[in-house]
């Protein structure tokens, strides 16, 4: 097993031969959607597949393409997520946003992009072998990633702005918005390495537990995060009447259940026989992150 930091450097690395290798696409698009690709970050749910799939034994430049279109569909998220229609940011990892630079149409576009590239490049690999595997992988992806998955959650956060804030609510929001995408790298790469039912149900509980800490660390940062080492903004869920966990509980009753998610977390990655201080260690280092 590899450290988080080194398969995040494999990454950086396949990014931009990746992006490349969708082929010829107009000049100034390319460069909206590497904008905001090679950005940075942490790379996580990249990393989660890679952790995963290099536990069960299966060689990581055959999974690269679907570590990669992880990262892009995270990166249109967070592309549309800025936009004034959504939560109006101007700042992201210390740069200024897409839509600042490039336009809100560009913007948009460049979402688009990322999006759809990240699916031709997941069923591009799948169709290269005979196995069902890379199919169902990218389909558990775009699920995870779609109307049921993050998107639904996205639609709730914003349709529920300045609502009254309920744990039902907070959690749907927190559960698809941002669990669903950090579940989808475990559950694509437990299929992808032929795992068990069993260890894919541990790999899916596992991201929940991950995902809702996660959320819950991420609400607690706008209240009490360091502007310049986060990079944006803070103070925005509050002025834009967001359903938070620190709005449901405060902070200190935040900090107490994003802990029990990560206990949780770490019990289930007990089921791996492989890389359990790997994800258990991921896990703790979610509750003390900075940024």
């Amino acid at each position: 097993m590899k450290s988080a930091g080194e398969y995040a450097a494999l990454v950086e690395q396949a990014l931009p031969r990746q992006l490349s290798g969708l082929g010829h696409m107009p000049e100034r698009l390319k460069e909206a959607m590497a904008y905001s690709l090679e950005a940075g970050g942490k790379r996580l749910r990249p990393v989660l597949l890679l952790a995963v799939c290099d536990a069960m034994g299966t060689d990581l430049s055959s999974v690269m393409p679907y570590a990669c279109a992880l990262e892009m569909i995270h990166t249109y998220s967070l592309i549309h997520d800025d936009l004034p229609a959504m939560d109006n940011d101007n700042l992201r990892r210390g740069k200024p946003t897409n839509h600042v630079v490039f336009g809100e149409g560009m913007a948009i576009l460049a979402g688009d992009g990322l999006l759809h590239g990240a699916m031709e490049l997941m069923l591009r690999t799948a169709c290269k072998t005979d196995s069902l595997q890379g199919l169902r992988a990218a389909e558990a992806i775009a699920r995870r990633a779609g109307v049921t998955g993050m998107v639904a959650g996205q639609v709730m956060d914003v349709t529920q702005e300045g609502g009254q804030v309920t744990e039902e609510k907070v959690t749907y929001i927190h559960a698809h918005k941002t669990a669903d995408m950090l579940i989808a790298p475990l559950e694509a790469g437990l299929i992808l390495s032929g795992a068990e039912q069993e260890e894919i149900e541990a790999g899916i509980s596992y991201g929940y537990h991950l995902g809702m800490a996660f959320q819950m660390v991420d609400d607690l940062l706008d209240v009490i995060g360091d502007e310049q080492v986060m990079g944006k903004q803070t103070g925005m869920d509050a002025q834009q009447g967001k359903m938070t966990w620190v709005a449901l509980k405060g902070i200190h009753g935040t900090k107490q259940d994003a802990a029990e998610h990560i206990r949780l977390a770490c019990d289930a990655a007990n089921h791996f026989d492989q890389g359990v201080k790997f994800f258990q260690e991921l896990a703790k280092n979610t509750l003390n992150r900075v940024q």
